[in-house]
């Protein structure tokens, strides 16, 4: 009898949830393509003019026509929002302006909203960093945003293309994003077709001899690139369509599979035998490449045994997605699993009929699911006599129920006698149903068919007529053994199945329920001790089990949190920490182990282990794995949340207090300069003021103005390190020869550099660069000065440049003794020196200030040591500065190099 099939109300309450958060928010839809080139903005434009027309409200956001003539003929009937302009290094860039857009979206109702290249990164100083983070923002106000994006853009993918291409695509889109969009529109250009639309100048627009098409033609745009490229869109397209057919057909679990997509699904049974159909149903899922699942049902007296849960662990480990259900009828558990997961093929052993009558599982599935294609695996005889031994193994396990279901009928039937003359045999006959029903409800279902026969038989021999005899006097009586035959074999069954179905879900609640607990108990942990205390609280109340927390350090060295219960082998927690990989018991890495070590894999990085030592010896179930690592998650969410509690609490400590030293260093600093301006403007007075000084005083005078200069110079590195730390510099930037800046410099330290060996190696050729000329000639000198101070007297400076790429690079050589070993990137910090104790001036803000000059710049400057045969040579100071392009009323200067990618 097979059962009917219910939806889950979980599931429905779920999908409710969703559809009315998808009614509020608007939709996005993807116009999604391989590459450059293919024609997703002109898809996208065409697509929103037919909107247009037919009175949806649409607005161009931004659209990126490259200056290709049809596209911008489709983009000039559409209305714009204006752009916004974005200050960015003494530039005013043009970026989208969302608050326009949410104003539009708020005008009007359905509205529409263009934006082009979904993985645009946004102007320093935007909102958001991202473009796709807008649109997430414009969703969520319940404005439909289109947009398109390439293959390389997905995060997934991003990898997989840059082996492919040799290019790595730096702005990304989450996958999340992908998935959850209402629609994805592929549009797809065939490689040849594609290569001539690059040939002709349709998708790189040729301007002033620009040969951008060709190089892009000789790298990026190969044939080969575009093939795999294509192919990984289109699959991933492919698996996106097949998770919202799979999401629509979870709705209903008796739609009949369809069969779009191979897919398998293994039987598990209760003996060993199955293993050999884990393994070959592993064998054909890897010769199709398919996915696979496999599966064990539970029925009323047959729960989960260590054979089965071996071979769903085997299963696991071969690839397969496993589960464990709870049925009355193994048939219809299969069949309903397999049309709500969509899976074709359904492979399970073939077994002999115990009795002539009776249908084997795999009957019982063809004559419920005619769509479903069965293979059924051959089984050996030597598994054949494995199996024949389960029943010996099964009947003494249970015999007790059918002893319980006898003595209980046998009881029955002494208490009715009694009663023979007071009740109708009607009545008595529902004393013997009753028996029945508590036989089901307590031992299942095979002892209440015992129960059944039992009753009838003890009802005919001491109740009806002719007593204690078999034998029937009256005919109809039969009817009535065959209807409370029927009824009893039906209502045990009935009785037996509800039992089941009802344990399972109170076993569900609670495991649920006790999630629920800790996940509630972890969001107001603050420490993690409270973290392993609340773990440990729920491995003990589900799993009886010991346990310890693990947590990594900022040297990844492994730390036992306070509260272990558990013995802890550092061998085993440190190898499944390195490896983010399960170890330990139950597993196939170090199972010799006593305890299971599960890495805690949080969103940003593995933050630990969790150690569990079970409390006997049977292995872990696949349900209880899953359990387990449903702990782990939700402990390595918290103690990550944690972290970054304490990292935003540092942060705003070390925020406060750089502001307060930059406050402090800017007061003293305005305070100290008129007393030092006065001291240099008396130490001048006493040499110049009659009668004249003697030699002893006018070397006091002398003295008294170089240390008023030196610490007039000292407070202005303050002066201007506060400044730049404040963002309150201005650069006033020009277009500049780097010859100019390295001259004015050198002779602005003429009489420190004086004696010295100045080497200065500035090819010829350099071009402009864009760049504050008084400010990149304090970070030279500045560099000077500390080579005059670190260095021996009259030992040799070399500066020189090259053009690497698309940026000049600058180096000056100096012969000392070098930058501390270990410390080359911390003497940019301020108030750093090169030596600790040193009798020389300064207070270690000369390099921080150059840095801070630099990367205002858009450039990056690091220190080394230049060392041959293990032998420090002295340091080497290296400015990275971006060429750009100077306006073409300067003259015709060089052309960067550009980089090889388009």
């Amino acid at each position: 009898m097979t059962e009917p099939t219910r939806p889950d109300p979980d599931a429905l309450l779920a999908r409710v949830q969703q559809e009315e958060a998808r009614a509020r928010r608007g939709c996005l839809k993807i116009f999604f393509g391989a590459s450059a080139g293919v024609g997703k903005t002109y898809a996208m434009l065409a697509a929103a003019r037919i909107a247009h027309a037919q009175g949806t409200p649409v607005t161009i956001g931004v659209v990126e026509t490259h200056g290709r003539p049809d596209t911008e003929a489709l983009a000039r009937d559409l209305p714009r929002l204006p752009l916004r302009s974005v200050p960015y290094r003494g530039h005013q860039l043009l970026e989208f302006d969302l608050d326009a857009a949410l104003a539009f979206g708020a005008q009007h109702g359905q509205a529409l909203v263009l934006l082009d290249e979904l993985a645009h990164s946004n102007v320093t100083g935007s909102r958001h960093p991202k473009r796709w983070q807008d649109a997430e923002e414009l969703l969520a106000a319940g404005i439909d945003v289109w947009s398109t994006m390439n293959v390389q853009h997905l995060e997934s993918l991003n990898d997989i293309v840059s082996g492919i291409t040799g290019i790595r695509v730096w702005e990304t889109v989450p996958d999340r994003l992908f998935d959850e969009a209402d629609e994805v529109v592929v549009v797809d250009l065939p490689p040849d077709e594609l290569l001539e639309r690059l040939k002709a100048g349709k998708v790189y627009l040729p301007h002033d001899g620009d040969n951008r098409a060709e190089r892009a033609a000789a790298n990026f745009f190969r044939k080969g690139n575009l093939l795999a490229l294509r192919e990984l869109a289109l699959r991933r397209t492919a698996d996106r369509v097949d998770d919202e057919m799979r999401a629509y057909r979870q709705g209903s679990a008796n739609q009949p599979v369809w069969p779009n997509r191979e897919a398998l699904l293994a039987a598990v049974g209760p003996g060993t035998h199955g293993e050999k159909v884990v393994r070959s149903t592993a064998r054909t899922a890897t010769q199709l490449d398919v996915p696979w699942h496999a599966v064990h049902v539970e029925t009323p007296g047959r729960p989960l045994g260590e054979a089965a849960q071996r071979t769903l662990q085997l299963a696991e480990s071969l690839g397969a997605t496993t589960a464990t259900l709870s049925a009355s009828d193994t048939a219809t558990a299969l069949v309903r699993y397999a049309r709500e997961h969509n899976l074709v093929r359904l492979v399970l052993g073939r077994r002999a009929r115990r009795w002539p009558w009776s249908r084997s599982v795999a009957d019982r599935i063809a004559a419920q699911a005619d769509d479903l294609d069965l293979v059924q695996v051959g089984q050996s005889a030597t598994a054949e006599m494995r199996q024949a031994a389960a029943p010996v193994e099964r009947i003494e396990r249970y015999w007790r129920g059918y002893l319980w279901a006898a003595a209980l009928c046998a009881t029955t039937a002494l208490l009715a006698t009694p009663l023979l003359g007071v009740l109708e045999l009607s009545n008595i006959v529902m004393l013997f149903l009753l028996a029945v029903v508590g036989v089901g409800l307590v031992f299942g279902r095979g002892p209440a068919v015992l129960a059944a026969f039992l009753g009838v038989g003890l009802f005919d021999f001491f109740f009806v007529p002719p007593r204690f005899t078999f034998a029937v006097s009256d005919v109809q009586y039969l009817v009535t053994f065959a209807v409370m035959l029927v009824v009893a074999l039906v209502v045990g069954q009935l009785t037996a199945g509800l039992k089941q179905q009802a344990e399972a879900a109170t076993q569900r609640e609670h495991r649920v329920r006790s999630l629920y607990d800790m996940s509630r108990d972890l969001s107001a942990a603050l420490m993690n001790t409270q973290v392993a205390e609340i773990g440990a609280r729920f491995l003990t109340g589900e799993f009886g089990a010991r346990s310890a927390l693990l947590v990594a350090d900022e040297q990844d060295r492994l730390q036992t949190v306070e509260g272990a219960t558990a013995p802890v082998d550092t061998a085993v927690a440190q190898w499944a920490f390195s490896r983010g990989e399960e170890a330990g018991r139950g597993t196939d890495s170090l199972p010799a182990s006593t305890c299971l070590v599960l890495p805690l894999k949080a969103p940003m990085r593995i933050r630990g282990v969790l150690v569990i030592e079970p409390p006997g010896q049977r292995p872990w179930g696949p349900e209880q794995r899953r359990l387990l690592q449903t702990c782990a998650s939700l402990l390595a969410i918290s103690l990550e949340r944690i972290h970054y509690i304490e990292v935003a609490q540092s942060s705003t400590v070390q925020i406060e207090s750089e502001r307060l030293r930059n406050s402090l260093l800017s007061a003293i600093s305005h305070d100290l300069r008129t007393p030092l301006t006065s001291m240099v403007g008396l130490a001048d007075a006493l040499e110049l003021t009659p009668p004249c000084l003697s030699e002893a005083q006018r070397e006091v005078a002398g003295a008294m103005r170089q240390s008023a200069q030196r610490m007039s110079a000292l407070v202005n590195n303050l002066l201007d390190m506060a400044r730049l730390q404040a963002g309150a510099v201005q650069l006033n930037r020009a277009w500049q020869p780097l010859e100019e800046v390295v001259g004015s410099a050198l002779a602005a330290c003429d009489n420190l550099l004086a004696g010295r060996d100045i080497r200065v190696d500035l090819p010829d050729g350099l071009p402009l660069l864009h760049l504050d000329a008084v400010l990149i000639e304090r970070v030279l000198v500045n560099l000077l000065e500390n080579a005059s101070k670190y260095t021996p007297d009259r030992s040799a400076i070399h500066i020189a440049a090259r053009i690497r790429s698309d940026t000049v690079v600058l180096t000056l050589d100096d012969h000392g003794p070098g930058l501390p070993r270990g410390r080359e990137e911390r003497v940019f910090e301020k108030f750093e020196r090169g030596q600790r104790e040193s009798a020389l001036p300064g207070v270690g803000l000369g390099l921080a200030i150059c840095r801070a000059i630099v990367e205002a710049h858009g450039g990056t400057i690091e220190g080394h040591n230049r060392e041959a045969e293990g032998i420090v040579k002295g340091a080497r100071f290296v400015i990275t500065l971006p060429c750009g392009t100077p306006p073409s009323d300067l003259g015709p200067t060089p052309a960067a190099v550009e980089p090889s990618a388009p």
